[in-house]
């Protein structure tokens, strides 16, 4: 099998942390016993932790040769050991170099795979620069910051493939980036520093979903908190739901805790950094390479995890049941892909509604949540257009 980790040994503690997550994921257990994906091989490149392990599981349940690779940042070694254990392919240890990782990489890639799943479409752009697409029906990307390159890609008539833009799946955008990130964010900011943010100034740097779900919990959690943006009408809202909104060079000297949520390199840079006060805190929620310049930092300035995503290198990621709805649709998007992908264009393609509101409709069942249906009268009226 094809396999690279630090420690084998490390299973049985991997084994219980990825049947515990399974324990609140119940839509993809409902969605992945569906599946047929019998004589697949699938490529996962996805934070490796409990969670996203369930998804490796359900897709080798359902039939499919699975291999996994993460950066080392990004990787658990016990969940690593436990899918080795389970007769998961994995190329993934936490004490890799970025040269290991791109290696890694690649040996993912000359599998032939039928579908890649990516996280910040770093394979999906390695796999075209190195010639490695033949066979490939498509892929998934799951993050904003990784479709932005493929859309320009697919402008340019540059991409080989279809790519389901699994991030804009309702069903995922509207609640792993605003709750999921949101919260984890920052309790990992918390839990890495011992601060009380009560009382205390936060800057949000980007109010997209993700920065939104910052702004929120850190509100939430007694922070004063100012929005900084680049794009009006994300001010705008920003102003309108209650934040005060500045430029971020104002906004650093009165800052504790700042994040990141732009998911675009060069956000806080050198000048932003020195501006900052002795004893600020800076991290990244989401995030790229360079997202904060972390080349220079000055004396008393701390960026957490080493400017990569706070809640991914240096925390247990986003809540489980957060997690349940993303990974949903990352099974129901392979699926897609090997039925429809050899016949789909090359572009970036949005997720299928009934697909997105098929996971929806599957929490709520899960919560116990209940719908009303519309009247005749109501869709006599929504038909009529009137």
């Amino acid at each position: 099998m094809l396999t690279e980790i630090r420690d084998a040994s490390l299973h049985a503690r991997g084994r219980e942390r990825i049947a515990w997550a399974r324990r609140f994921m119940p839509v993809l257990g409902a969605v992945a016993g569906e599946l047929d994906l019998t004589g697949r091989r699938v490529g996962l490149v996805l934070v490796l932790e409990p969670k996203t392990a369930n998804l490796a599981l359900a897709l080798r349940d359902a039939g499919a040769e699975v291999v996994v690779t993460c950066p080392a940042g990004e990787t658990d070694d016990e969940t690593a050991a436990a899918l080795v254990s389970e007769g998961v392919a994995v190329l993934a240890r936490s004490d890799a170099s970025p040269e290991q990782d791109r290696d890694f990489a690649l040996r993912m890639l000359r599998q032939r795979l039928d579908v890649l799943v990516d996280d910040g479409s770093r394979v999906v752009r390695l796999a075209h620069a190195a010639g490695l697409l033949d066979g490939l029906a498509g892929a998934a990307e799951e993050t904003t910051s990784g479709l932005r390159p493929l859309r320009v890609m697919a402008d340019r008539g540059e991409l080989r493939i279809p790519v389901l833009a699994v991030n804009d799946a309702r069903s995922k955008y509207l609640f792993d980036n605003v709750h999921g990130t949101g919260q984890s964010c920052v309790m990992a900011a918390l839990d890495l520093t011992g601060l009380q943010l009560a009382g205390t100034v936060c800057v949000v740097a980007g109010y997209g979903y993700v920065g939104q779900g910052v702004a929120r919990y850190a509100r939430a959690l007694g922070a004063r908190v100012i929005v900084t943006e680049v794009e009006p009408f994300a001010a705008l809202r920003a102003h309108h739901e209650g934040f005060e909104v500045r430029p971020l060079l104002d906004a650093c000297p009165e800052a504790a805790l700042v994040f990141s949520a732009t998911g675009v390199a060069h956000t806080i840079t050198r000048e932003h950094l020195g501006a900052m006060s002795p004893g600020a805190v800076v991290a990244v929620a989401g995030g790229v390479p360079e997202e904060v310049e972390t080349g220079d930092v000055p004396p008393g300035v701390t960026v957490l995890a080493d400017g990569e995503c706070v809640n991914c290198a240096a925390a247990e990621g986003n809540p489980i049941e957060i997690m349940d709805l993303s990974l949903s649709v990352q099974a129901l998007a392979v699926d897609h892909l090997v039925t429809h992908g050899p016949a789909m264009a090359a572009a970036v393609h949005p997720m299928p509604g009934e697909l997105d509101e098929r996971i929806a409709r599957l929490k709520l069942r899960a919560l116990g949540i209940g719908l009303d249906v519309p009247s005749a009268l109501q869709r006599e009226f929504l038909e009529r257009g009137l």
